[in-house]
């Protein structure tokens, strides 16, 4: 099980000890083996993802995206947590939030309310806001952004072309940038997302 990360993460959230059950590989006790696994789930899904055009604005599309992520790690993948944590939306109120985003989102894109790259900067941060799951939400909400504007015909983000899992500059900038967002400041997330 997993004890204490090889290297502390604050932007990480905490996982509840029913949470931790849900860890499929065995072999799993470090950080960094967690990171290697969650990483080798995600490559798969992001090849039946972009496999072909995909509606990414249902909530059901999104639940099964997290499944594809992370279910050859852990049980709960694509089952909204049921706990609280230090982010997101009472647990309770969570398939409220992601409908009213997916509806906000497909009403932005129909009126051209914003452009398309403001549009996805938004929706990646609201999904990531509402923290749907134990687990894997910052990557979630990127690879379902990028599906977004992939089928928009639009480039995917950079998203600071590094890294995000493991702490660092570039992680550290991406947090700072959310947490702007959190206040209404979407520059640094816009700045960040091509950089």
């Amino acid at each position: 099980m997993i004890g204490l990360p090889d290297q502390p993460d604050d932007a990480a959230t905490p996982l509840d000890d029913e949470e931790k059950d849900g860890l499929i590989p065995s072999y799993v006790t470090l950080r960094s083996e967690l990171n290697e696994a969650e990483q080798a789930n995600i490559l798969e899904a992001q090849e039946w993802a972009f496999g072909r055009r995909r509606k990414v604005l249902d909530e059901q599309f999104l639940k099964n995206l997290h499944k594809r992520m992370y279910g050859s790690v852990w049980r709960w993948a694509g089952q909204y947590r049921r706990s609280g944590k230090n982010i997101g939306v009472d647990a309770y109120t969570i398939p409220q939030a992601v409908n009213q985003l997916v509806a906000d989102t497909g009403y932005w894109i129909d009126h051209g309310a914003y452009p398309i790259d403001e549009i996805a900067a938004q929706f990646h941060h609201r999904l990531v806001q509402i923290h749907c799951y134990p687990n894997g939400n910052g990557r979630h909400a990127r690879l379902a952004t990028d599906l977004l504007l992939v089928s928009m015909n639009q480039p995917r983000f950079s998203w600071g072309s590094k890294s995000l899992v493991d702490p660092g500059e570039t992680r550290r900038r991406y947090i700072t940038a959310l947490r702007a967002a959190d206040h209404n400041d979407t520059g640094p997330l816009m700045d960040f997302v091509r950089s």
